[in-house]
């Protein structure tokens, strides 16, 4: 119907042209002219009739293609409802565990992503000295995420977990094991002889090619976003530690912050407080050293989230369009730990991120808030 609306559209300006060019073409009427042969009566009536075929096709024209319009956003807005129904019907049944510490830079990641896909998950916070809760794993890092749909599944690595269950809403018959075959694990020595796990796939949805048009128009939109994904893993996290513990004040107020989040017996707590912040102060000059940092760390950080927002553009809401993709989420799950620290607040002043940061913060807290039943505004 779309299709026929917008071709009557295209016929109606088509004939309107026609009479100015090829077989239609009739003799301009200006004032005080004569059609020969034929009197001033003849030539009036013809006049009259002319002006209201124009007025007719012109009329057609905007008929056809309004009604083509229409029915377009309407092929649309139905194609995006059969999504969001599709994404629905998938997370029925869908259970999920995230084991994480609330103030690493994964895990708020993998939380952004489930928040913003309104995804209900349950809460495991690790010791992080101890990790007697991840016992029963041979991965020993977080975040790790447990889901269940007739049966139990893990997935290690953040972008593993966001890329898999993201390929998981939107499969048709694949189920939560079938899904993770597509991201082997591959085991590794580095140049000190440790063991090192790393992921095939791991930054890659993978859709079925019926369904490839609508989450990637081009094969650019792909590319762009995994390419920045890769980007938040190599390089983004890695300006974190170094800005939030930059100073021996700021590594204090960091781990004040890490020891009331975390889960932290009071022995615990105060040896984390005092004793981790000394430490990770020197640690981040380290982390400086390896990742070839300014002197004032502060300028990567800058440098690097003005970077992203220039890639956004300012012709895009987000870098997907009008909403959020995996990117989006990736840099905002990464840069939101550090809410309330003195190295956001000076990041917020001194960069370009604010509006869009606003932006992606009002998605995922609405998404949030559907997973968890709550009217705008309200909280647990």
């Amino acid at each position: 119907m779309a299709a026929s609306c917008v071709g009557a559209g295209l016929y109606c300006s088509r004939l309107a042209a026609c009479r100015k060019v090829g077989k239609w073409q009739f003799p301009a009427l200006q004032s005080g002219c004569r059609l020969y042969g034929h009197g001033e009566g003849l030539q009036k009536k013809l006049t009259e009739r002319l002006i209201a075929g124009n007025t007719a096709l012109g009329f057609a024209f905007v008929l056809g293609g309004t009604l083509g319009l229409y029915q377009t956003v309407r092929h649309y807005a139905r194609q995006h409802q059969a999504q969001l129904q599709h994404t629905k019907d998938s997370r029925a049944g869908l259970s999920l565990t995230l084991y994480q510490y609330k103030t690493c830079p994964f895990c708020s990641k993998v939380r952004a992503f489930l928040d913003f896909h309104s995804l209900p998950y349950e809460i495991v916070e690790v010791n992080p000295i101890l990790r007697k809760e991840i016992k029963f794993s041979s991965y020993r890092k977080v975040p790790i995420l447990i889901g269940e749909n007739g049966e139990k599944v893990q997935i290690n690595d953040s972008s593993v977990i966001i890329s898999a269950i993201k390929t998981y809403l939107v499969s048709r018959d694949r189920n939560l094991h079938q899904v993770i075959s597509f991201y082997p694990e591959l085991k590794s020595k580095n140049e000190k002889g440790k063991e090192i796990t790393e992921y095939s796939n791991k930054y890659w949805v993978m859709l079925e090619d019926q369904d490839e048009q609508q989450f990637y128009p081009n094969k650019e939109t792909r590319k762009e976003e995994i390419q920045w994904r890769r980007w938040v893993d190599d390089w983004l996290v890695h300006l974190i530690s170094p800005n939030v513990y930059r100073t021996p004040g700021e590594a204090l107020e960091s781990f004040d912050y890490i020891v009331r989040e975390g889960k932290f017996g009071v022995v615990e707590g105060f040896f984390a407080k005092y004793v981790g912040a000394a430490a990770m102060f020197f640690v981040s000059k380290r982390l400086k050293s390896r990742h070839n940092l300014h002197e004032d760390v502060r300028q990567d950080l800058y440098k690097a989230v003005d970077q992203w927002v220039a890639a956004v553009g300012k012709h895009r809401l987000f870098m997907g369009g009008n909403v959020p993709n995996l990117a989006d989420l990736a840099v905002y799950g990464v840069l939101r730990v550090m809410e309330d620290l003195e190295a956001f607040g000076d990041m917020m002043t001194n960069t370009k991120i604010k509006p869009w940061y606003q932006r992606m913060e009002e998605n995922v807290q609405k998404g949030w808030r559907l997973s968890n039943n709550l009217l705008p505004g309200e909280s647990h």
